[in-house]
């Protein structure tokens, strides 16, 4: 097995496809591929879409395509964050290139793209081997996490060439309202707060400061560090909902998957836990830290971090519903209700005292 196959797994069952038709897809949008078989094996930590590990030879790439099963409208969109990760790339480093787009649903069942592979850690649950945890090294990793956010913010939207794919006017108010939508559409269950946790959300919407590029999901699972030096980041990952917008909201949804001592236990069933060991910045340091190197008010997060959390408790809903209606089989998604419940308290209970941090 190689290095990069030891974080991989077998390809789970009902999650496969035919080597030899992506191959010869590859063959045909890579023409330097090297001779030899495909051979594939499956990044297991993903919970929406599925991401692949391709070898041929001595070429490795990564495979990207929505999950199986009906997807909500506009979500999951392979091809747009091909697109995205095409312009971003050249001035923005840490984003992967993209090698072929195929919009063609006939090879795999729905469109998808092949990216370039980077070696690096995930530390979201613990540092690589080899590495000595220390007080010192978490402080360093933690604010190389938030200068990176502050960096992304800061690239150039027109010289990028991405102005076109995005609309920050209304930004927020789309957001909020279309959260909320995407929850009814999957909601299997209520939830006593939800009520009055949207209707608070709606009626408070603040005002946007200039729009930037934002990831739209920046947190530790997303983010591949050096593995000798875990305070160095070589890859952002999964840009699926990387638009232009709210700078603000991008910073929230990072704080929303930072844990800390004290938070309600529920929530590191399915978030990065490694955050609450000594030496990693609170939320409330984070966001200081954000603010100093970026420049920007942070006046309102009173409203953007309940917001985010209502988001995060969105998205899993939409994969624990999949499970529900039969679209995945994926044991991890069983108990994820549950969490769901446990963020919506988390985010009304933030709105009620006034934001968190």
């Amino acid at each position: 097995m190689t290095e990069a196959g030891a974080r991989t797994i077998p390809v789970r069952e009902g999650e496969d496809f035919v080597p030899e038709i992506v191959l010869g897809f590859l063959r045909t949008a890579i023409p330097d591929l090297p001779p030899g078989a495909l051979r594939i094996r499956q990044f297991p930590t993903g919970a929406s879409n599925l991401t692949y590990l391709l070898e041929v030879g001595g070429w490795r790439g990564v495979l990207r395509r929505p999950p199986l099963g009906p997807v909500p409208p506009k979500a999951h969109d392979m091809v747009r964050e091909a697109r995205f990760l095409e312009r971003l790339h050249p001035v923005f480093s840490l984003a992967p290139r993209p090698f072929a787009v195929c919009e063609d649903p006939s090879i795999l069942g729905a469109p998808f793209h092949v990216m370039e592979y980077r070696e690096g850690a995930v530390i979201a649950f613990g540092f690589p081997d080899g590495i000595e945890p220390s007080s010192a090294l978490s402080r360093r990793v933690g604010e190389t996490v938030v200068r990176t956010l502050a960096e992304l913010h800061d690239v150039n939207i027109e010289e990028a060439g991405l102005s076109d794919l995005g609309h920050p006017e209304g930004f927020l108010e789309r957001q909020t309202h279309g959260w909320i939508g995407r929850y009814e559409g999957a909601k299997t269950e209520e939830i006593p707060e939800v009520g009055p946790l949207t209707a608070w959300l709606a009626r408070r919407v603040p005002e946007s400061p200039p729009p930037s590029i934002i990831h739209n999901d920046y947190h530790l699972k997303n983010l591949l560090f050096d593995a000798g030096n875990p305070s160095r980041i070589v890859a952002v990952l999964d840009w699926e909902m990387a638009t232009i917008g709210d700078p603000l909201m991008d910073l929230a949804i990072s704080l929303s998957y930072w844990l800390e001592p004290g938070d309600p236990p529920a929530l590191s069933e399915f978030l990065s836990t490694i955050t609450r060991e000594p030496g990693f910045p609170g939320r409330r340091d984070f966001a200081e830290l954000y603010a100093r190197e970026s420049g920007r008010d942070l006046g309102e997060m009173a409203w953007y971090l309940p917001f985010a959390y209502f988001k995060l408790a969105v998205i899993l809903q939409q994969i624990y519903a999949r499970w529900v209606r039969g679209q995945t089989r994926d044991p991890r998604f069983e108990g994820m209700g549950r969490t769901v419940r446990a963020i919506v308290e988390h985010s009304w209970s933030l709105a009620r005292s006034g934001g968190g941090l």
